[in-house]
């Protein structure tokens, strides 16, 4: 028997979480000196978190360290149980290798018991779409070895693109220059990026204002999108609510009555995207 665990930065809402039975990894982050481990959204204030943001706070996120990772594995396999942890992209934190020094511990203390590790090679309601569909196939009694050959088939075919509003948040983060981010932010530029195969954001392109920004993503879901009808799509807001709720009904004006997840994004990801950030998953030929 195996436990099928996954992290907060995968960002699926608490209820969701709860009713898969999933074993969450908190990640940290902090605001105002004060550390918090995001919770999928039960007692979260976002609206609060993304104001301190607007008026010019600067949260912070970390990697756990080795202790964090063994709190969170050792008990499981310490009851004879096995490990599959659904991971957000490797490219993104450095926090994999204090997971991984722990899993060599482990395998040595327990050399019984197995841990395996998937990377989605995404973050956020992306890792969460991954997530998702593995719990069910996990909820129906897909072996380790079944559930390794259906990622390795979804995963490429997980498709994650979003659109910041303000640069400010990306030049923080260095993902852009000084000069793109005061000289985008004056002309209303808006980034468009995505996860490529490798797990890495790429800024495929960009768009002269919010409006013809979406239309950017709706021609990508329109271009790579596929059995749209079998999978969830997700759109993720930060703090702009009214704008997702637009951006929704213009996707179903388009595709039909597919099954759309509207979700707020947590503090961790939002440290790094900022309020204003709108974010689309769905099911692609390819990503």
């Amino acid at each position: 028997m195996y436990r099928l665990f996954c992290d907060s930065n995968c960002e699926l809402w608490h209820t969701t979480v709860k009713e898969l039975g999933l074993n969450v990894i908190r990640m940290p982050y902090t605001i105002g000196n004060e550390e918090y481990f995001y919770d999928m959204g039960e007692n979260t204030d976002f609206k609060g978190f993304f104001d301190q943001m607007k008026k010019g706070a600067v949260p912070k996120t970390s990697a756990l360290n080795e202790y964090a990772y063994t709190e969170y594995f050792e008990p499981v396999l310490a009851r004879g149980e096995d490990i599959y942890y659904v991971t957000f992209s490797h490219q993104m934190s450095g926090t994999f290798g204090a997971m991984k020094n722990v899993i060599a511990q482990l395998k040595e203390k327990y050399p019984d018991r197995e841990i395996r590790y998937k990377d989605s090679k995404t973050i956020s309601l992306g890792s969460g779409f991954v997530t998702y569909y593995a719990a069910l196939k996990y909820k129906e009694g897909a072996t380790m070895d079944e559930l390794d050959a259906y990622l390795d088939e979804l995963i490429p075919h997980t498709a994650t693109y979003f659109v910041v509003d303000d640069l400010t948040y990306l030049y923080r983060g260095g993902r852009v220059s000084g000069v793109s981010k005061v000289v985008g932010n004056l002309l209303g530029i808006k980034p468009i990026l995505y996860f490529n195969e490798e797990g890495k954001i790429i800024n495929l392109t960009k768009a002269k204002g919010l409006k013809k920004a979406l239309s950017v993503l709706r021609d990508y879901m329109r271009a790579k999108g596929s059995e749209l009808d079998k999978y969830r799509v997700f759109v993720l807001q930060a703090d702009c609510e009214d704008v997702a709720e637009n951006f929704v009904k213009s996707l179903k004006e388009e595709f039909g009555d597919l099954d759309i997840h509207v979700q707020p994004v947590g503090p961790v990801i939002g440290s790094h995207c900022g309020p204003g950030t709108i974010g689309l998953i769905f099911h692609c030929s390819e990503r």
